[in-house]
């Protein structure tokens, strides 16, 4: 519905009926992971900072975690350096992880905190360095400085919160010998959700959900269980890159987050839809 058609009445109605969430979700946290489409088109990316400024200022806090591998690739290519990847995890040298810090904690980062401020919103900026936040070690030898992370330290999330600011983090890990590592974004944002005791976790992809028939994009599932993913897993109905964000959903409900979903960050206000509606927008994983 065009908004210019939209009298004063029905504004006022669709303002009533989100406010049973609204009154859900007041003083909670969730965590946006942000990826994908939404980050390429600058229309999406306003959107997607529009509904994070719109659930922060009535009262939910929204802790944002965002990737960048196509920027960086972009970065590398231009430099001369042809990005390679193992199992799709990207081979992070230590040129590789400077460019990495250059675009993650540094361009991208930094444009976000300030699309968001220009949305009305307060936001700050942070990668996982600032107060050791993503704790990491080497996770194969094949993969340089790719990190497996093995603690989250979520009091400088806290901090920024507890202000009224909206975290914008950048999944740069380190260790405690001053090593800095590139650490998947799914990955992070799923350790992270539980640290902050977040409600939810919202998974931004380029796909609507899980599909029952991958090539149907009308056969979207709305709601799995853990042992239902787990079998769709087995049974190969979820493969490929699907299935290490269906595992972040998995551990992070195991580790104590009441919901995870994946969502289609194609779709303009998706989240809004996922948190302010029955019917949300893409697949949601619940314990059994």
């Amino acid at each position: 519905m065009n908004a210019a058609m939209i009298d004063n009445s029905t504004r006022a109605e669709i303002l009533v009926q989100a406010l049973p969430y609204l009154k859900r979700y007041y003083g909670k946290t969730i965590v946006v992971k942000y990826g994908g489409n939404a980050m390429i088109s600058d229309d999406l990316k306003e959107q997607v900072m529009e509904d994070v400024v719109l659930l922060s200022m009535v009262g939910i806090k929204v802790v944002l975690v965002h990737g960048g591998g196509p920027e960086m690739s972009d970065l590398m290519k231009r430099l001369g350096k042809k990005p390679e990847f193992v199992d799709g995890l990207r081979v992070t040298d230590q040129e590789t992880i400077d460019i990495a810090e250059m675009v993650l904690a540094g361009k991208i980062n930094k444009s976000l905190v300030s699309l968001l401020q220009m949305k009305g919103g307060r936001a700050i900026g942070l990668s996982g360095v600032d107060g050791r936040m993503i704790q990491a070690d080497f996770k194969d030898d094949r993969l340089g400085f790719v990190g497996t992370v093995t603690k989250i330290n979520a009091e400088p999330i806290f901090t920024v919160l507890n202000q009224g600011y909206i975290p914008v983090i950048s999944t740069i890990g380190c260790d405690k010998k001053g090593n800095t590592f590139n650490i998947n974004g799914d990955t992070a944002a799923g350790r992270i959700a539980p640290a902050v005791n977040a409600v939810r976790l919202i998974m931004m992809t380029d796909i609507e959900g899980i599909r029952k028939d991958r090539d149907d994009p009308s056969s979207l599932i709305p709601e799995l269980t853990v042992s239902e993913a787990e079998e769709m897993i087995r049974n190969g109905e979820i493969s490929g890159g699907m299935i290490p964000k269906v595992r972040c959903c998995i551990d992070a409900l195991n580790a104590g987050v009441k919901a995870t979903v994946i969502i289609d960050g194609r779709v303009p206000h998706a989240t809004l839809m996922e948190i302010l509606t029955d019917e949300g927008a893409g697949t949601m994983f619940r314990k059994d």
